[in-house]
């Protein structure tokens, strides 16, 4: 009897968890039977269980159906699985399926996995294949205009617009707009800066965009340069005379530094033969004071006579005489250029 009523418990527990199982079962596939019937009426090959494998592995299931319902309407032979491979890579799936679509009716040759790859990179792969069907113009500098000189020293302003189409081929590790733009300033400063006047640029502007399109600046980048057209020419300051100024400025300031140290080494030097003659006054002096001992000692030792000293006097006496008179007569002279210059003057 207790065995008969521990059966009928143990079949009625075992019925309701498979029934429980079989409600959480159809409940998992109505969940996804909208997204099967989808792909099933759109032609595209994917199970209902395949979409339950989607959920357990992390994939949003809705995601890659709609990009292989797009993919198949469009005649692309895509497989499920690399949709899924791209997403759990962290890639747009559906941009890169609508990136293959406008490739495919574009004819650009490109496939799948090169797509995923430009996505993967960091790239818009949709907007590089849109670009490399309607080319975009880039300008050239974004804000302002680039400012060059040329040989006469004239200022020139110019801004460029740069048509540029995206290069497939070399998306993946190809330069961006940011390397365009720097080349083109570059090529523009150096076409202006090679022109002898500013007249020269301002009568032929396309000299400029012929001169850069002729540098092969696309080279390396992700993108092919349709045509460069100079959209502006200004004309700047006159950084010539500017710079000559500021160079004669310059040239005056160290010729003046030049004369002060010369006027300094001639005071130094002044100073330096005052000192000289202070000296050799000096020893004059020591030298004056020598004479009268040296007189004494002729006196004594007999050498000088009384009447020698008193010619030497009288020697003397008449150098101080003649001396007086000399600047007696340099005065007067110089009195009488005065009078000269001053006639109304007595």
């Amino acid at each position: 009897m207790l065995a008969a009523i521990f059966d009928g418990d143990v079949v009625k527990w075992v019925l309701i968890g498979l029934l429980l199982l079989l409600i959480v079962l159809v409940i998992v596939l109505l969940k996804f039977l909208n997204l099967w019937v989808q792909a099933y009426m759109s032609g595209t090959r994917i199970g209902l269980f395949q979409l339950v494998g989607m959920s357990l592995r992390k994939v949003n299931p809705t995601v890659i159906v709609r990009g292989a319902i797009s993919a198949t309407q469009a005649g692309l032979p895509i497989n499920v699985r690399d949709l899924e491979a791209h997403y759990l890579a962290g890639g747009r799936v559906l941009n890169v399926v609508q990136a293959l679509i406008a490739a495919d009716r574009a004819n650009l040759g490109l496939d799948f996995r090169q797509a995923a790859a430009i996505d993967l990179a960091g790239r818009d792969v949709l907007d590089a294949v849109q670009t490399s069907v309607t080319p975009k113009v880039i300008d050239c500098p974004p804000e302002g205009k680039v400012a060059a000189m040329a040989k006469n020293g004239i200022q020139v302003l110019a801004k460029a617009r740069v048509t540029v189409r995206t290069n497939i081929k070399r998306l993946v590790g190809g330069a961006t707009e940011e390397t365009i733009i720097a080349r083109v300033g570059e090529g523009i400063v150096s076409t202006i800066g090679s022109s002898e006047t500013h007249k020269d640029v301002l009568e032929n502007p396309d000299r400029i965009s012929k001169g850069v399109l002729s540098k092969g600046l696309d080279a390396g980048t992700a993108f092919e340069i349709l045509s460069i057209d100079i959209a502006d020419v200004d004309i700047g300051d006159n950084i010539g005379a500017r710079l000559q100024a500021d160079q004669a400025e310059a040239d005056k300031r160290v010729a003046q530094a030049a004369a002060e140290s010369r006027r300094a080494m001639a005071v130094a030097a002044e100073q330096e033969n005052i000192a000289e003659i202070a000296a050799n006054r000096a020893k004059l002096v020591l030298a004056e004071a020598e004479v009268p001992q040296a007189m004494a000692e002729a006196f004594r030792s007999g050498h000088l006579g009384i009447l020698d000293y008193q010619r030497i006097k009288n020697l003397e006496a008449d150098t101080r005489m003649r001396s007086q008179i000399a600047s007696g007569e340099e005065a007067h002279q110089s009195t009488e250029s005065q009078k000269k210059k001053m006639p109304g003057q007595e």
